[in-house]
């Protein structure tokens, strides 16, 4: 299927553009180039990219190119987007607000870029943010990103620039982080396949104790081999690359439809595609076992504890730059941690207890990754603290569990919404278990592939 950007020709995936520049097929500047046309052409339309790194990234082509180890590494000459929270050397980190407009440029790598460029990777930009990361939406003062599969509607937050730019074909994979779905969600919303390691198995440094240890850094990619080579160089961990060569059998897989809290729905497509990949699963062999519920406190609890951040970050700027969404988010969460309702019950409770009880014999969970599509690009940073929370608790309300416990989750593409918009499905499983989930999903593509960029019909591209 063609790529958004209307060259008529799919772009290489990561593993394609390192073998070749391996084998001396393609240079690294090429590759490079290649990318960086392909923004230039798109990207005005999509606001994936706060900055583009034009002629940075094409120095860095260079010295990757004059590496005496180049035919040894992982990602040679792979050109990726860096979500812009984490350090760039060299670069302003803006964390999509207007309240970083003086601040200095930063003085080294945050140790996952500090990785991928070892493997020799090249950053050609910097993504957009919703402000702090903090819904998910991705607008702010800085720009605002667009879903290529529908450019009225929000790419997802808070990796939307991110997931973006890979799914219209930009860059093959692009760095995100997910602190209650912000890696997941986007990848949903865009169709791409997204993984959130879990605790401890890449560098996080997100903030401030990466919000009491939930957010994680990870790839979103076109397909699994592309994100299980990103993640393989970000967790230092080379096993990971070839995980999806290995198909895990005989899995008990607990499914589970529902809302975390009650008052929501889940859209029936998004249900009947869970489904259908159950279905397909339990073909393959698999146990399919349907879930307990969740409990109780767990929606409410999680809504506590994104207050709890906003109030938290935010406390780091001058209040007067930020967008009154932000505002009014950080004083919700100060009200509530004056009531003694911050979220450490839950995350304590769901963590070290009851995401254990709710897996139960279990090996993998599988549910929807939205309640269903995302809604429209607009403005959000600019309004208030009713509209943006059920903006995002109406669609994006199904990820946070597995970030209060710790695990790895993934979304995996697995159809297409009457409405024109990719549905995904999330899986989840207990800490360590990375390669049993990059597995699972690549099974799951050599079954039911999905397009590997926001088809052209869609766009009108």
């Amino acid at each position: 299927m063609a790529g958004w950007t209307g060259s008529g020709v799919e772009p290489r995936t990561a593993a394609e553009i390192a073998a070749a520049v391996r084998q001396g097929k393609s240079s690294v500047r090429g590759a490079v180039q290649e990318a960086l046309d392909r923004i230039a052409a798109a990207d005005p339309r999509i606001g994936a990219f706060r900055k583009v790194r034009h002629d940075a990234a094409l120095s860095e082509a260079d010295e990757v190119a004059a590496r005496p180890d180049l035919a040894d590494l992982p990602l040679a000459g792979v050109p990726v987007a860096v979500k812009d929270n984490v350090a760039v050397a060299d670069e302003q980190c803006r964390h999509g607000t207007a309240a970083t407009a003086d601040r200095p440029p930063e003085p080294e790598d945050h140790p996952v870029v500090a990785r991928l460029r070892a493997a020799g990777a090249v950053v050609v930009g910097l993504t957009h943010t919703p402000e702090l990361s903090l819904v998910a939406m991705t607008d702010s003062a800085l720009g605002m990103a667009r879903n290529p599969w529908d450019p009225a509607r929000t790419p997802g937050g808070s990796s939307g620039g991110a997931a973006a730019a890979v799914a219209a074909g930009l860059v093959p994979v692009a760095h995100g982080n997910d602190g209650l779905g912000s890696i997941r969600g986007p990848a949903a919303c865009c169709g791409l396949f997204g993984f959130k390691p879990g605790l401890g198995t890449v560098p996080s440094g997100l903030g401030r104790d990466s919000w009491w240890g939930l957010a994680e850094n990870g790839p979103l990619a076109t397909t699994v081999e592309d994100a299980a080579l990103m993640l393989s160089v970000m967790a230092g961990d080379p096993a990971l690359a070839a995980a999806p060569n290995t198909r895990p059998s005989g899995l008990r897989i607990a499914v589970s439809t529902a809302p975390t809290s009650r008052g929501y729905r889940v859209d029936r497509e998004h249900k009947d595609t869970v489904e259908s990949v159950a279905k397909v699963l339990e073909e393959a062999g698999h146990t399919v076992v349907e879930a307990r519920g969740y409990p109780q406190y767990l929606g409410f609890g999680a809504v506590q504890t994104w207050y709890a951040a906003a109030a938290m970050d935010a406390g780091e700027y001058d209040r007067r730059a930020l967008d009154r969404a932000t505002r009014r988010m950080a004083s919700a969460g100060r009200t509530l941690a004056k009531a003694g309702l911050n979220g450490a019950r839950t995350r304590r409770k769901w963590r070290d207890r009851d995401a254990d009880r709710f897996l139960g014999d279990a090996d993998v969970v599988l549910t929807p990754t939205l309640l269903r599509p995302p809604p429209e690009a607009v403005r959000w940073g600019r309004r208030g603290l009713l509209s943006t929370f059920v903006a995002n608790t109406s669609y994006a309300g199904l990820c946070p569990p597995w970030n209060l416990a710790g695990w790895p989750a993934m979304n995996v593409p697995a159809g297409t919404h009457s409405c024109g918009m990719p549905i995904g499905v999330q899986f989840a499983a207990r800490r360590g278990q990375e390669a049993l989930l990059l597995g699972l999903a690549a099974y799951l593509e050599a079954v039911r592939p999905w397009p590997r960029t926001a088809p052209m019909g869609v766009v009108g591209g």
